[in-house]
């Protein structure tokens, strides 16, 4: 029997490693606890939203000053399988940074399939030239900004980080201060053949050239790849695929599953300033 990709032969294997949703038990909501502590984020802190880094109107994202002047810059990227969610869906990243004194920014996107990931990942690193170019005016220091992302986003903080920023965008070549990918997608090839590709509407050039995996470029960026041990076996060989390729590259990395997590739980760490994840970053961005 041919195979559709590497050992798998339907589609219904695919969707049970690559729909995180199934595995969950009935009473399980992850999106009411991510809508209630975004709206706690939003009416407790003080924050900028809907701030334009692009042309159209999905190209908005949300800021979450520190109460500190110059303090370090999180940008975090949202999932949703780049066809659903937003930014207003997780504010509540900011939770665990403010205290820290770490500025977040929240960004959003146009979603598939009304735009391809091309343009997707185009928007996400305009976003990021946006914020060097105008945190400063929000009491953030563009020499220390870092990036995150969970699942899709997750992706595209890699898309982000093999990206040409002295060519296309006139700024350092490596300009980011930190990386941290949860649950990301690297090798885009086995969702072209699940659930989610009505949606996505993935081809050869698309999957070539928004493939991360295999397109790592030297970078002096740390970055810290990580997900929950309770996810399939390929979010793990995604994580680990890209860990490889990233250090073959000569870079550095950290690769470290979350004990205990699933695919939404995996971020939960930025709600708490005590975490692994928040504290990592306040290290990172502290010794830039």
């Amino acid at each position: 029997m041919r195979t559709l990709y590497r050992n798998f032969d339907s589609q219904a294997q695919i969707d049970a490693q690559y729909n995180p949703s199934l595995g969950l038990d009935p009473s399980d909501q992850p999106m009411l606890h991510f809508a209630a502590r975004a709206a706690h984020a939003r009416t407790s802190l003080h924050c900028e939203l809907d701030l334009p880094y692009g042309p159209t109107l999905d190209e908005t994202l949300d800021i979450f000053p520190a109460n500190v002047p110059n303090a370090p810059v999180f940008v975090f990227i949202h999932g949703g399988y780049w066809r659903a969610l937003s930014s207003k869906d997780f504010s509540g990243v900011s939770l665990g940074l403010h205290p820290l004194g770490i500025t977040t920014v929240v960004i959003n996107y146009a979603l598939c399939p009304f735009v391809t990931l091309d343009e997707i990942t185009r928007q996400t690193r305009a976003a990021i030239a946006w914020v060097f170019r105008n945190i400063a005016q929000y009491g953030g220091d563009p020499s220390r900004v870092a990036v995150g992302g969970h699942s899709a986003g997750g992706h595209l903080t890699a898309m982000c980080l093999q990206t040409e920023w002295a060519r296309d965008y006139g700024l350092p070549q490596n300009p980011l201060a930190g990386a941290i990918a949860f649950s990301g997608l690297y090798d885009l090839e086995p969702l072209r053949y699940s659930y989610l590709q009505p949606m996505i509407q993935l081809d050869d050039g698309i999957i070539g050239r928004n493939s991360p995996a295999f397109r790592v470029r030297p970078c002096s960026t740390p970055l810290w790849i990580t997900w929950g041990g309770n996810e399939s076996t390929e979010f793990a060989r995604q994580s680990q695929t890209y860990h490889d390729a990233w250090q073959a590259a000569g870079n550095t990395s950290v690769l470290q599953e979350q004990t205990g997590a699933n695919h939404f739980t995996v971020i939960h760490g930025l709600e708490d300033s005590h975490s692994p994840v928040c504290q990592w970053l306040a290290q990172t961005l502290e010794t830039r």
